[in-house]
């Protein structure tokens, strides 16, 4: 009779695992998202590093949250303006959270209006004027 009642018991907890990434993630599963750029920012690190990451506030169009997602890469802040349409991927931390000393940041830039931020930061493109 006890084997019965875990086996349910660890049942319940695998949905309420499940329920808790629905409602938390902000991509909703997907493996990457667009969003407005509302502000560009820098972003202190953790304790034993020092120096400042480029980041920037990104309002998502599929259903308007707001996230921070750091810009990889020497200048490929630069690349970036406020109200440019960019697309977001996850960081890939444990549990979809952040990486080594970036607190409260799980996403980051792969491209800028259609275009690939690493071809714009070597200038094999340029980024669309609108």
């Amino acid at each position: 009779m006890k084997k019965k009642h875990k086996r349910r018991k660890y049942k319940k907890k695998s949905l309420s695992v499940m329920r808790h990434r629905e409602r938390y993630d902000a991509l909703e599963g997907a493996p990457m998202g667009d969003g407005i750029v509302l502000e560009k920012r820098a972003i202190e690190q953790k304790q034993p590093h020092s120096g400042l990451i480029k980041c920037v506030r990104v309002q998502l169009r599929k259903n308007g949250r707001v996230v921070t997602a750091h810009v990889p890469r020497d200048k490929a802040i630069s690349q970036i303006d406020e109200h440019d349409l960019v697309r977001v991927v996850g960081l890939g931390g444990s549990q979809k959270g952040q990486m080594g000393s970036i607190s409260g940041v799980r996403f980051k830039v792969i491209a800028v209006n259609g275009i690939s931020l690493e071809e714009l930061r070597k200038g094999k493109k340029q980024k669309t004027k609108r």
